[in-house]
């Protein structure tokens, strides 16, 4: 019988990707290696619980969903999230940065201190600078700040993201947009006196996530289905994406969509049989590879 395994994620740990799997053992992913798995026929996705509880019901969950959480657990899972600002007694340092992802693409976001860079791998952001440091509100308002003054999203759409990794400008260009907008955002008023201001330092990811000579993708895996393939060289990976060379082109795979099911491994030579959607503008094993 086949050995089946259960993804939780892809994550970045000492600057490269890895998924990692139920248990806790990991598959470290190199440019060039294969990647080729298949959904268990016969089954179906199930919720992954929140906050390291399994789902009560074991809801099934649309394939399509990057959370792969029914209802009540993504209500829960969003009750104790500081990203949706749901925490105000958070007593850790948190930072504040300016993130970006492509031309004319540049967020703000925070944090926690002791995550480092990590939070800026997982959102697959090509450079990155610090703005400021200091407690969980005073971070808050620095980001609302941002926002409503200078009209900077703390959002970018994946598709926007992943329509632009093979076509980006020089490395002084993509630290230029990053270095104005800290200038313009350092001079503003307004700032919480707790918020210690950093200098501008740009971080390039470029290198780690392997964008150099990046071949442009003509898709993205929509979802996987029961019985469905996947196969395909690794030749960048960026937050939860990989970029995958298949026998139709290079597809990204945004690995939140394998979370939910069972998977076992595929011939290398498989063929990608799960559906794609075009991308426009914008002995035991440690695992299954």
């Amino acid at each position: 019988m086949a050995q089946m395994w259960s993804c939780t994620g892809l994550r970045w740990a000492g600057g490269g990707p890895g998924l990692v799997w139920d248990g806790g053992r990991s598959s470290a992913l190199t440019w060039g290696k294969r990647v080729a798995f298949a959904v268990v026929d016969g089954g179906g996705r199930t919720c992954v619980g929140a906050r390291g509880n399994a789902c009560p019901v074991s809801a099934t969950v649309s394939g399509r969903s990057v959370g792969a959480r029914c209802e009540e657990c993504g209500r829960l899972d969003r009750a104790h999230s500081v990203a949706a600002d749901t925490i105000a007694d958070d007593l850790r340092p948190y930072s504040v940065y300016l993130a970006w992802f492509g031309p004319g693409m540049v967020k703000v976001g925070i944090t926690a201190v002791e995550r480092g860079s990590a939070r800026l791998l997982e959102q697959g952001a090509v450079v990155f600078s610090w703005l400021g440091r200091g407690p969980l509100m005073a971070a808050r308002r620095s980001e609302e700040l941002l926002r409503t003054v200078l009209g900077v999203p703390d959002r970018i759409p994946y598709d926007a993201k992943r329509a632009v990794r093979s076509a980006l400008p020089d490395v002084e260009a993509r630290a230029a947009e990053v270095r104005e907008l800290h200038a313009r955002a350092v001079r503003l008023g307004g700032w919480p006196e707790s918020l210690e201001r950093m200098p501008f330092e740009a971080v390039d990811h470029a290198g780690a996530f392997g964008l150099d000579g990046l071949p442009p993708a003509w898709g993205v895996v929509g979802e996987l289905v029961a019985g469905g393939v996947v196969s395909g060289e690794l030749v960048a990976a960026a937050g939860p994406d990989l970029h995958l060379a298949t026998e139709r082109g290079v597809v990204v795979l945004d690995t939140r969509l394998m979370t939910g099911w069972e998977l076992t491994a595929a011939d290398a030579d498989a063929a990608l049989t799960v559906p794609v959607r075009e991308l426009r503008d914008a002995a035991v094993q440690d695992g299954l590879f």
